[in-house]
């Protein structure tokens, strides 16, 4: 299999390098060398956090060149620009499209603008599927699983070197016990989600 380049983009606490590590585990479990990364900027402060996730047979480096990322998952709407360049010109992008307004553009130090981020991404087409990921999780019970809903949603795409049992199953062994009911629901949420969006084959 050629290399299988996945980021993750977030901020700090909405659960970006835990999804990173299921997706590792399951691909580990599955017989694949996998190499992480994480670039974290005051993650504990709604931050920026970007996990590079490569599996393949050989992986010469942990970290995901520009234009070279088969997927991006963005847990928040403007991250996914942060995350964009990295993405290869026949990749997929699965958005959640809430935003989460950081505190300089709450005080009118920036400008978060809602409309044009969503404007870019509405023009790239069927290679973006943007969603409410966080109104799923809330429908569940708890905002903080909207992680799980966004890989349930990335298990639907064509091309992952991993299945949706595999993936479920890795999010299983991390999760403590008393979460998995919830995020269980939270992953069966997204994978509805993704099987009600049209998607475009991963092609090389």
């Amino acid at each position: 299999m050629k290399t299988f380049n996945l980021i993750i983009a977030g901020v700090g606490g909405q659960g970006g390098v835990l999804a990173s590590r299921v997706f590792a585990e399951a691909a580990l479990a599955a017989g694949y060398k996998v190499r992480t990364s994480e670039t974290i900027g005051m993650a504990q402060r709604e931050g920026s956090v970007i996990s590079h996730v490569r599996v393949g047979e050989r992986l010469w480096g942990a970290l995901i060149p520009d234009g070279a990322a088969d997927v991006l998952v963005s847990l928040e709407l403007a991250e996914s620009l942060k995350g964009w360049p990295k993405l290869a010109p026949h990749g997929r992008a699965v958005i959640n499209g809430r935003p989460i307004i950081p505190p300089a553009a709450s005080l009118g130090l920036t400008r978060y603008d809602e409309a044009a981020i969503v404007d870019f991404l509405q023009q790239q087409g069927q290679r973006v599927h943007l969603i409410d990921a966080t109104a799923a999780a809330l429908e569940i019970g708890n905002a903080k699983t909207t992680n799980m809903v966004m890989l349930g949603v990335l298990s639907t795409l064509p091309g992952l070197p991993v299945t949706a049992e595999m993936l479920w199953q890795a999010a299983e062994n991390l999760l403590p016990s008393r979460l998995r009911d919830i995020n269980r629901l939270a992953f069966q949420a997204g994978r509805r989600l993704g099987s009600c969006a049209e998607t475009a084959p991963l092609v090389s």
